[in-house]
């Protein structure tokens, strides 16, 4: 390690928080740039800090990070670095794993009980002036599959069970067992396990696996009454597919907070469906979150100059970090 290492900070016109900064400044050069300057700014840097985790800049600036050992995501999610290059690289790639869990969880509970109770539908009365006494639906009871076993996932799980609801979910490797799904599905089994649910979440990460998985087929073998909630990654969804599944009574409903593309466009037949939810990728944007995710960065780059082993490191031929045990 260099003895004053360069960090390139990049960034979409919002710094991270000076305060929780401090420790890095104290230790590194940095080297705050936009999308624009990345290429210009990865030349002899030796960390990226992708505070701009939504921006899709680092592969085509990666032909001038010849000297770059270390990339940071703050997010959960690292698709939009993991480009082949960086994948074939010696480059460690982290995340910010253990930020977003029970934010997203809480998320997710709030959407199946909103649209379990037809929320929205109430905001719209209110706003209509009319007084339309009507009935809801239980959640206890009710079966979700939660696409997704990793730590967001397994949140949600535990969230949604303690509403009393039954819950399974759906991921690499079947297991029978398991202390959060009681059951795991593998993708062979995931067409069936769509059939028994009442509520579906995708929590999967982004990678050549799960993209487009969400597709016409996918709506086709859900129950007609059943609710899809996506707090994943727009690119799950074959968006097309799931506007159709929701137009013709494929499904009931769903509560987006993530779509492809995104930012929706104006227009966008998602906009005004009645029986969608859109949120802006906020799910687990919480008052604090930008010093949490700040803060787990420092934390790292004290233990990169120390020798130490980082926190939250990525298989990059999985795409997300693995999971040491059923309940990390």
């Amino acid at each position: 390690m260099p003895a004053q290492p360069v960090v390139v900070v990049l960034h979409d016109g919002r710094l991270p928080p000076a305060t929780a900064m401090e420790p890095v400044t104290a230790h590194a050069e940095l080297r705050p740039t936009e999308e624009a300057g990345l290429a210009d700014a990865l030349r002899g840097a030796d960390v990226l800090f992708a505070y701009d985790f939504l921006s899709t800049a680092v592969p085509a600036a990666w032909h001038a990070a010849g000297s770059l050992q270390w990339i940071h995501v703050a997010a959960a999610g690292v698709d939009t670095v993991m480009s082949p290059e960086v994948r074939e690289s010696d480059v460690v790639v982290t995340n910010s794993r253990g930020i977003f869990e029970g934010p997203i969880a809480e998320y997710v509970l709030a959407q199946v009980l909103a649209l379990a109770k037809d929320l929205p539908g109430s905001l719209r009365l209110q706003r209509e002036h009319r007084w339309e006494h009507r009935e809801s639906e239980r959640v206890a009871g009710t079966r979700a599959l939660v696409v997704g076993t990793g730590p967001i996932g397994r949140a949600i799980a535990r969230l949604l069970r303690a509403a009393g609801m039954e819950v399974h979910g759906g991921g690499r490797h079947l297991r029978l067992d398991d202390p959060d799904f009681t059951t795991v599905t593998d993708a062979a089994g995931l067409t069936a396990e769509l059939g028994r649910a009442d509520w579906v979440v995708a929590a999967a990460p982004l990678t050549e696996a799960t993209r487009g998985m969400f597709d016409a087929a996918a709506f086709a073998a859900m129950a007609p009454h059943a609710r899809f909630v996506n707090v994943g990654r727009g690119e799950l969804v074959r968006t097309a597919d799931l506007v159709t599944a929701l137009r013709d009574g494929t499904i009931a409903g769903a509560a987006l907070d993530v779509v492809d593309p995104e930012p929706l466009p104006a227009g966008h037949a998602l906009w005004d469906l009645p029986n969608v939810v859109l949120t802006p990728h906020s799910s687990g944007d919480v008052h604090g979150w930008r010093s949490a995710l700040t803060e787990l960065f420092a934390d790292n780059v004290l233990r990169w100059v120390e020798g130490r082993p980082l926190r939250n490191v990525v298989d990059k031929s999985l795409g997300y970090v693995p999971s040491t045990g059923s309940r990390p």
